[in-house]
């Protein structure tokens, strides 16, 4: 790399940092000047992104290590790119430019220092994506964690503040079992760096081993509650059901913080070459990812609420992950890798348009409209029935109607978007020779998480479905909702990418396959970051 391009590791983690504390010194009433430096920011971190991600799949792929102080690893701060960490970055940059954009139009002025907490939530995202120590990784949480309680609770109401205390005990707590594991890590290998702890964790004589994985399984607790695993996402539908939806738009991206933390570090510190702690954790990972995908998925089913079923599909989403994870199947980790990228812009393209589509319902239709399919009523008499059959839509419920339509074939995983191809990835990999359990044919397993795939997309097929009908095509008398085009454009440019996932399967799966065979062979990474050179210092004769 080029020097200029060095310096690039660091620009998701110092411009987020600076901007936003610049924004705290201007006059809070100031909504237009701090919207513009926020809109300004966060699309230069869209351009480093895509600089990023260009440069670890280029012809000269490698992994860009960063020396903060120019200390080498493990003994200085390192932040590390590669492949997954360069896809979580752009993933990050896409969700935070849609959920400001739709924010511009009214929510950002629903409380106080609204972009400020925006830019320091990017800053502990990037750098927890970037860093390669476990310190700074609680750091960057931390960070990301602050800035999310003042997010969570933006434009108050009672809902809002009841969810969001419950959401900040929850991750207080997370904090400290965070701190113990990362303690007992340290006690045991006297390392946190991640690529030198996969070289040390292997060494780890018996007697140390059951402390290194105590510690590593309350660590992992820590992010499995982020990532929201069964029994440890009860906090989950509440916080983000009553959030304000752009910012529930870019909490999409935050439960796959923990699952970005539980990829990058089974793979690499317990990975095939970890010796008698290989594969430690696995078969929790993958027991805890398939209840999760049933809990989100019977979740979703009961959901009357629009917020509600997101946040369940949230779950699901992040339930399969973790079981696909758990398997540590190389093909089956590439599939998984492409189902990310697909459900977390459909996901968050679904909590955008439930606020636009729930502007023009009365708070209590989805009830009323329950009651009366229990009591076999539909409020209206046959002869207005016929008459509403063949009405032309307005043209704002046709365009919501087609985004629902796009969101439900995402998120159920239906040909012939990105979901299904995503989905069929996985399934393909389950019954692969190699497939995991398999033995003289396809095991146990394979048929289990096949079950479980076929089964959650089938439950939200039903969940959207009944969700659209009785949303758009109710009988109920509703007002068309007042849609501005800057809070539109957000929502399809979401859908638009998930096209483009789709059109463009091919190529994308090819960078996955990539990114999931450095992960399941990380010696290059490990390599690369422990043997970083230091910053080339001008001598004394070259000067001034």
């Amino acid at each position: 790399m080029s020097s200029w391009f060095d310096h690039l590791i660091i620009v998701p983690v110092v411009l987020p940092l600076v901007t936003g504390a610049s924004m705290l010194l201007l006059d809070e009433r100031r909504h237009a000047l701090k919207a513009a430096l926020n809109l300004v920011s966060t699309f230069a971190l869209f351009i480093a992104a895509l600089a990023l991600l260009r440069f670890t799949d280029g012809p000269t792929a490698g992994v860009g290590v960063y020396l903060l102080g120019d200390w080498p690893a493990p003994f200085g701060i390192v932040l590390a790119v590669d492949r997954l960490s360069a896809l979580m970055l752009a993933l990050t940059a896409v969700l935070a430019l849609a959920a400001l954009s739709f924010s511009i139009a009214r929510w950002h002025r629903g409380g106080a220092h609204f972009h400020s907490l925006f830019q320091f939530l990017l800053m502990g995202l990037n750098g927890a994506f970037l860093t390669g120590d476990l310190f700074n990784l609680f750091v960057f949480f931390e960070v990301l964690l602050a800035a999310s309680y003042g997010l969570v609770l933006h434009g108050s109401g009672m809902l809002r503040v009841k969810a969001g205390l419950h959401y900040i005990a929850v991750n207080l707590a997370t904090s400290l079992l965070f701190l113990i594991g990362v303690s007992l890590i340290y006690a045991v290998t006297g390392t946190l760096n991640m690529a030198d702890l996969a070289t040390r964790v292997p060494a780890t004589s018996d007697g140390d081993r059951m402390l290194l994985e105590a510690g590593a399984a309350i660590l992992g607790i820590a992010f499995l509650v982020k990532a929201g695993m069964w029994p440890l996402c009860f906090w989950l539908p509440n916080a983000y059901s009553v959030a304000a939806p752009p910012v529930a738009a870019i909490f999409a991206i935050m439960t796959k913080v923990g699952v970005y933390v539980v990829l990058r570090l089974w793979l690499l510190v317990f990975g095939q070459e970890a010796g008698a702690s290989a594969g430690f954790g696995g078969t929790w990972l993958l027991i805890g990812g398939m209840m999760t995908v049933a809990f989100g998925s019977i979740g979703a089913l009961a959901s009357q609420d629009l917020a509600r079923l997101s946040s369940f599909n949230v779950l699901v989403s992040s339930g399969t992950l973790l079981a696909v994870i758990g398997v540590g199947n190389l093909p089956l980790t590439a599939g998984a890798l492409f189902y990310l990228a697909s459900s977390t812009l459909a996901i968050a393209a679904f909590f955008l348009l439930v606020e636009l589509i729930e502007r023009g319902r009365d708070p209590g239709a989805d009830v009323f409209a329950v009651t009366m399919e229990a009591f076999g009523e539909t409020g209206e008499d046959e002869a207005e029935a016929e008459e509403e059959v063949g009405v032309a839509f307005p043209a704002t419920i046709a365009v919501l109607g087609v985004s629902f339509a796009c969101c439900a074939l995402l998120i159920a995983g239906l040909p012939p978007l990105s979901g299904f191809i995503a989905k069929f990835a996985m399934l393909t990999a389950l019954f692969e020779p190699s497939g995991p359990g398999a033995g003289d044919g396809v095991g146990l397993v394979s048929w289990a998480l096949t079950a479980l795939l076929l089964l959650s997309g089938l439950a939200s097929v039903i969940a959207m479905t009944r969700a659209g009908i009785r949303t758009l095509w109710s009988p109920l008398e509703r007002a068309v909702p007042r849609v501005r085009v800057i809070e539109m454009m957000p929502v399809l440019v979401l859908l638009f990418l998930c096209l483009t996932l789709t059109v463009q399967a091919g190529p994308v799966m090819r960078f996955m396959q990539a990114t999931a065979h450095s992960l399941h062979a990380p010696q290059a990474y490990v390599h690369d970051v422990l043997s970083a050179p230091k910053a080339q210092r001008p001598s004394k004769d070259d000067g001034s």
